[in-house]
């Protein structure tokens, strides 16, 4: 049986890749802001541990791209990670905006939109990792309004955690990915109950498993509406988009 993502929510589920970041800097407040203010119902954002422990909300592993600075994000303290500016980047009105803990997006949102949280990196000795996290969206009471996802069908092993949050299975065929895990036949191996493969990976497979095993079929990242509706024909639940903004017509 299929499962439902985030009853009572109109179709398809339309998450604002990284916020809107075809308008403001990724995983930042601004991003996730313009959003709420434009209607895109989802948010999916990247998360990691400072060295200190704070989940904060950054794709890269490295801060040189958003930052400056050449550094890993999970060997940086997280007073030095705040110090950095993470908008200027792309923009100088956007000068002076920080890379956000997660807790501060919860603060900011709250229940306004849903959210699609995806692991980025997870040391292999963080057995807390998925326990820490559970703790921090039950404090902010959103548990019914979180899908967590990763590329390691392993990043979160504890069968309590998707009692409450459901998991979805990341995959491309980009070469940094391990061939086994290309496919999506990683999630046969896991507790995660959501696939999310690249657009252009949806294939009849995908969708035999979706109908087969009830796993639904989230793609990234989808820029068009005419993309978009190609795959709703082929019975996606979702999407993950650059530019929601332009898919909001298709919600029912």
């Amino acid at each position: 049986m299929r499962q439902k993502l985030f009853p009572g929510e109109r179709r398809p589920l339309i998450f604002g890749h990284r916020g809107y970041s075809s308008l403001a800097p990724e995983n930042t407040l601004p991003a996730f802001q313009k959003c709420v203010d434009m209607g895109v119902p989802g948010v999916e954002l990247d998360i990691q541990r400072a060295a200190t422990g704070e989940y904060i909300v950054l794709h890269d592993l490295n801060l040189k791209r958003i930052t400056g600075f050449d550094a890993l994000a999970t060997e940086t303290p997280i007073g030095q990670i705040r110090e950095l500016d993470a908008g200027v980047w792309y923009g100088e009105e956007f000068r002076g905006t920080k890379i956000p803990l997660l807790s501060e997006v919860f603060e900011l949102l709250g229940d306004k939109v849903y959210y699609d949280i995806e692991i980025k990196h997870l040391k292999k000795n963080d057995h807390l990792f998925g326990e820490e996290l559970l703790k921090l969206i039950r404090s902010h009471r959103l548990s019914h309004r979180c899908l967590v996802s990763s590329f390691n069908p392993l990043a979160v092993r504890r069968r309590a955690f998707f009692q409450e949050v459901p998991g979805a299975l990341i995959y491309s065929s980009n070469n940094a990915v391990p061939w086994y895990l290309r496919g999506g036949e990683g999630i046969l191996l896991s507790r995660w109950s959501v696939l999310k493969p690249h657009y252009q990976q949806v294939t009849r497979f995908t969708m035999a498993l979706d109908r087969l095993l009830g796993f639904p079929v989230i793609p990234w990242t989808v820029d068009s509406k005419e993309e978009a509706e190609q795959l709703l024909r082929l019975g996606v639940e979702g999407f993950i988009s650059n530019k929601p903004g332009d898919l909001l017509p298709l919600l029912k």
